[in-house]
């Protein structure tokens, strides 16, 4: 330190002129490298426009890098180290520079936190105001889950039962109405004929069948049991016991079906299907 106080003493003056012309070197080269700045500022914004694919756009941008880094270390390479003198003004200014662009990063990193902070503030009163909706369905649902809860009415499995076995009684007992009811109308205007009439007219024959007739009510009946316990096979074979003007009765009236390839066979109609 000694050593330099001495060099510095003789000329005050000359020290002056090179902290000056260091000074201006200074400036001039920050004037250079920021309008190489702008130049490539112009050159990224020209590429920047440029659409890039989604296959070769990692590449692109790669390549980018790799020209900058390159223009970089070019530009470093044709320039030779310059020693700043290291007086207390120099070092003050160089101070101050890096403390406002420290100042400025700061800021910059500020407002972007403070845009997020603003961001999640505006996310969470969204999800806040959507949580008090959910809430209050899930709310209204619990009430009307207990209320619907209170309506219910429980059965026993006897009650059932009970109820039950009544309707199938008060069904058994209307259909044996029923047909009693079928029965005594069929005898009033359905009866069988006269067997001794119909001897006295038929004296000259000597076949006359001796098969006993049925009413018109047992021959529905028995077409009826047949339609329902075998329905792959619903014809009857008429028999001599069957009165052939009953028989054409049903048939003309559409009650009764003849077999299309058997006419000794019949149906009846099957008015519930």
């Amino acid at each position: 330190m000694s050593v330099n106080q001495q060099d510095l003493d003789p000329d005050s003056t000359t020290d002056m002129e090179d902290i000056t012309n260091a000074e201006e070197e200074l400036i001039k080269e920050c004037e250079e490298m920021w309008k190489d700045m702008e130049e490539y500022q112009k050159k990224l914004s020209l590429v920047g426009t440029e659409t890039l694919t989604d296959s070769n756009a990692q590449l692109s941008l790669l390549i980018m890098q790799a020209k900058c880094l390159t223009a970089e270390l070019n530009q470093w390479q044709r320039e030779s180290p310059e020693i700043i003198p290291l007086n207390e003004e120099v070092l003050v200014t160089l101070g101050k520079e890096e403390f406002q662009k420290l100042r400025h990063d700061l800021e910059l990193i500020l407002s972007t936190i403070q845009s997020k902070n603003e961001k999640l503030k505006e996310d969470l009163e969204r999800e806040q105001r959507w949580l008090d909706e959910q809430q209050q369905i899930l709310e209204s649902l619990n009430v009307l889950h207990n209320e619907l809860k209170h309506q219910i009415v429980t059965f026993s499995e006897s009650r059932i039962f009970d109820e039950l076995k009544t309707k199938m009684h008060d069904i058994k007992e209307y259909k044996k109405k029923l047909l009693i009811t079928l029965g005594e109308f069929l005898e009033d205007h359905f009866p069988l004929p006269d067997r001794n009439v119909k001897k006295k007219k038929k004296k000259k024959n000597i076949q006359e069948s001796t098969a006993q007739l049925i009413t018109l009510h047992e021959m529905l009946e028995i077409l009826l049991n047949r339609l329902f316990d075998v329905p792959h096979d619903p014809y009857v074979k008429i028999s001599d016991s069957f009165w052939p003007p009953y028989i054409e009765l049903l048939l003309r009236n559409g009650i009764a079906l003849r077999h299309p390839e058997d006419p000794t066979r019949i149906r009846l109609e099957a008015f519930h299907q």
